[in-house]
């Protein structure tokens, strides 16, 4: 951290702090009055550190709490945010025996962010534009193509892959182009119990670099079905019901439309996450991440069961076994 020695803080004041998954690393200034945010990110400086500050600025003045910009030096790869502490609701809800009254208040959060308005173009620090772009089937199938790059070669040969990636990405374009809903919402990309925080009586929202415009039930897919959290069946069910009941009149759209979406994007996301987290093992020599994998299985699994994926569940079925998807390390 040598280049913050221009900015005149003392070794001792500036404390690294636990990262993520992506390239950044982060550091906490102690001052005499409370505390900022350093996120220092050389690799991806656009995403991390750009982006990051021009989302947060359109979420905090749409009155969703986001780290507010206090400083920035793109020439030293840092910016400078507001610190939210270290309270996440992953932590909350782990300890918690009945989590759904915290769940309410999380998806009361997500409902008001999905009635902002969203807006293509955003400034960022450099006083140009930001887009925000659209999802579509090319973004859905980039980031469950993740499942076929990096998770099946863990233990199936090239050729294999192959012939398995052929099937399953004519399926999934297929169930792709069957989403109902139009993509015109707020997309966070990450809204799960990680990226939440607890900020005094209010929740902050951090991570936001990724966002995107897209299905109103993608986030909720990501809060629900949270890979980071087992939750059972009959809690699930329950935030979904919740949601549905406050938030569906919002598109108009009906329960079985949404609830259609709400699968199909919930078993994308959970390949993209095994993929993902495969990438970090195998890549970013990161293998804390293997050890969700199982139940990242677990929840595609429980999502397979409408008819509509009958014919991705016998490839998958016949390709990878029970074993395979309960396994927590590779050679």
């Amino acid at each position: 951290m040598e280049n913050l020695i221009f900015m005149n803080f003392n070794k001792n004041k500036v404390i690294q702090i636990k990262g993520d998954a992506s390239f950044r690393k982060f550091y906490r200034i102690i001052l005499k009055k409370g505390s900022r945010i350093i996120v220092y990110s050389q690799k991806e400086k656009y995403k991390n550190l750009i982006a990051y500050s021009a989302v947060n600025k359109f979420l905090k003045k749409n009155k969703i709490n986001s780290p507010k910009l206090f400083y920035y030096n793109l020439q030293n790869n840092m910016i400078v945010v507001e610190d939210f502490g270290d309270l996440t609701f992953n932590k909350i809800l782990l300890k918690q025996k009945n989590k759904f009254s915290t769940y309410k208040k999380l998806v009361d959060l997500l409902i008001k962010i999905q009635k902002i308005k969203p807006q293509k173009k955003i400034k960022n620090i450099l006083k140009k534009n930001h887009v925000i772009k659209k999802y579509s089937a090319r973004y859905l199938h980039k980031e469950s193509d993740l499942f076929f790059k990096w998770y099946l070669p863990l233990f199936l040969e090239k050729k294999k892959i192959s012939g398995i990636k052929k099937k399953l990405r004519t399926i999934l374009s297929k169930l792709y182009k069957s989403l109902n809903l139009p993509n015109k919402y707020f997309v966070h990309r990450d809204f799960h119990a990680q990226n939440l925080m607890k900020v005094g009586k209010k929740i902050g929202v951090i991570d936001s670099q990724d966002a995107l415009i897209g299905n109103p039930a993608y986030d909720l897919v990501s809060l629900i079905d949270d890979v980071r959290i087992r939750t059972s069946k009959e809690l699930k069910d329950k935030i979904y019901k919740y949601y549905v009941n406050k938030a569906l009149k919002n598109y108009k759209a009906n329960n079985q439309k949404f609830l259609n979406d709400f699968n199909i994007l919930s078993v994308q996301r959970s390949l993209k996450i095994i993929g993902i987290f495969s990438r970090l093992y195998k890549r970013d020599q990161k293998s804390d991440y293997l050890k969700f994998i199982p139940y990242a299985w677990h929840l595609l699994e429980m999502r397979m069961n409408s008819v509509i994926f009958l014919k991705l569940r016998k490839i998958l079925d016949s390709n990878i076994s029970k074993n395979v998807r309960k396994r927590i390390y590779y050679k």
